[in-house]
């Protein structure tokens, strides 16, 4: 082996190591999830009543569907149209029957358009018959 050629190796491996350590160091997106936020506008309701406030799913991939789920209800659904970026705002009725203390489960889903899923659950509180 000439000298030359060992030099070579050490500074392309020095080059290799130089660029996986600043590629690790770098921030960048990683796939994952959509997160998820649920904003109510009142934390107790009566039954029956009508719960009211915002969803929103951000995702860099863009969101595919979103579903707001509240009690044993059948979800609401909407496209997200493969946006970065879901917001809207929702109205669901709260049937007759919850009691005083009763907590009523919300949940969001969404879902991006690479298929990873993301999701919060909270509840309300039934502040009366």
């Amino acid at each position: 082996m000439t000298r030359g050629t060992g030099a070579a190796r050490i500074a392309l491996l020095g080059a290799v190591v130089a660029a996986a350590v600043v590629a690790c160091q770098t921030d960048r997106d990683r796939p994952g999830p959509p997160r998820v936020r649920i904003t109510l506008d009142q934390d107790s309701v009566t039954s029956p009543d009508t719960l009211t406030g915002s969803v929103r799913a951000d995702d860099p991939d863009g969101i595919d569907s979103l579903w707001l789920a509240i009690d044993s209800a059948t979800p609401l659904g909407a496209d997200g149209l493969l946006q970065p970026t879901f917001q809207a705002p929702f109205q669901a009725e709260i049937p007759a029957g919850h009691v005083l203390g009763d907590r009523i489960p919300v949940s969001l889903t969404a879902r991006d358009i690479s298929g990873y899923v993301g999701g919060l659950d909270t509840f309300v509180i039934v502040k009366g018959p």
